[in-house]
C-alpha cells in the first residue's frame, strides 16, 4: 500500500476515536500530554510493514552511555514499505486530525526526518532518559510531536523496550507505556517531556516507525531552545554526573553554532525532497 492508502487507514481509525483521545491526552497534558491507539492498522497491514524492516546490519549503530539502538533516516536504500509507512502520518489528513486530538495548530511534518524514520532495538540495547532537541534541523521550527508506531508482531511487555514517560523528571517514578504491537503512540515534546525505552530482555528485535511534528510556536510559551539532553536512571548515579556534563558542553558548542544543525547523519539526504 502507498502512503496515501495507508494515512486512509489510519485516518479512519482515529477520527471517530477523537472525543476519547482528546480526553486521554488533556488528562496528561500538564505533565507530559499523550495518547494511545492500539490496532492502527489491519493485522496484515501491520505485519507487511514490519517484515519491510531491514537487517540491522545495515542501519546506523549509536552505541554510548546515552544510547544503544539502530536507526535510518536514508529511506531510499531499503524496502519501499518503510517509506510509505513514515511518509502516510505526514498526510494532511493524518496531521490534521492529530492536531484536532491535541488542539494545536500550525502542524507541520518533516520530509527530511531529522530525528525522525526507523529504529531497532535487540537485546541489551537501551535509550536513557532524555528530552529532544527543541528545534529542527534549521532551528527555526518547535518540535511539538513525537509519533511512535511500533510494528514487532508477538512483542510483549516483558520483553522490554517500553516508552517510558517521566513527568516529574529523571529521579523519580516513570509511566511505562507497552511497545505493543500495532499501537501508536503520541507525546509532546517540550522542555519538561523526559522519556526513554526499557533496555530490551528478549533476543528479538523490537522495531518502531517514527515521525517528529513541528510548529512555529513551542507546545510551552516557558519553552527556550535546549539539544537534545541525556540523564542517567535513578540507579546510574555517576552515569548521570557524567551525561549532566555532557549536555552542558554540547549545549555550550550549539550555542556557539545558531545557524542550525552543528553535525548530525540522521536526516533523509533525497533530492527531490521539498525545503
Amino acid at each position: 500500500m502507498d502512503r496515501k492508502a495507508l494515512a486512509t487507514l489510519i485516518y479512519q481509525k482515529l477520527e471517530p476515536l477523537v472525543v476519547d483521545l482528546r480526553a486521554q491526552y488533556a488528562r496528561s497534558k500538564e505533565e507530559i500530554g499523550y495518547f494511545v491507539v492500539d490496532d492502527l492498522f489491519p493485522e496484515q497491514v501491520a505485519r507487511d510493514i514490519y517484515s519491510a524492516f531491514p537487517s540491522p546490519l545495515s542501519m546506523k549503530l549509536n552505541k554510548s552511555l546515552r544510547e544503544y539502538k539502530y536507526i535510518a533516516a536514508q529511506m531510499d536504500r531499503y524496502d519501499r514499505k518503510i517509506e510509505e509507512a513514515i511518509y502516510a502520518f505526514q498526510e494532511p489528513a493524518v496531521v490534521d486530525v492529530i492536531a484536532r486530538i491535541c488542539d494545536m495548530k500550525d502542524l507541520r511534518p518533516d520530509a527530511h526526518l531529522y530525528a525522525g524514520g526507523i529504529s531497532l532495538m535487540g537485546k541489551g540495547n537501551y535509550l536513557n532518559p532524555h528530552i529532544d532537541n527543541s528545534h529542527d534541523k534549521d532551528r527555526k521550527l518547535w518540535r511539538v510531536l513525537n509519533l511512535l508506531y511500533y510494528v514487532t508482531p508477538g512483542w510483549e511487555e516483558e520483553y522490554g523496550g517500553n516508552l517510558e514517560l517521566w513527568p516529574k523528571g529523571a529521579r523519580k517514578d516513570q509511566v511505562t507505556i507497552f511497545s505493543k504491537f500495532n499501537r501508536l503512540v503520541v507525546m509532546t515534546t517540550h522542555k519538561d517531556s523526559w522519556h526513554s525505552v526499557s533496555p530490551v530482555q528478549s533476543n528479538g528485535y523490537r522495531c518502531c516507525v517514527s515521525n517528529y511534528y513541528f510548529s512555529s510556536n513551542p507546545v510551552r510559551a516557558t519553552d527556550t531552545f535546549h539539544i537534545t539532553s541525556f540523564r542517567g536512571r535513578p540507579e546510574q548515579r555517576l552515569r548521570d554526573s557524567v551525561l549532566r556534563a555532557d549536555a552542558a558542553f554540547r549545549m555550550l558548542i550549539r550555542k556557539m553554532f545558531k545557524g542550525g544543525v552543528v553535525d548530525t547523519g540522521h536526516i533523509y539526504k533525497k533530492t527531490d525532497l521539498a525545503e
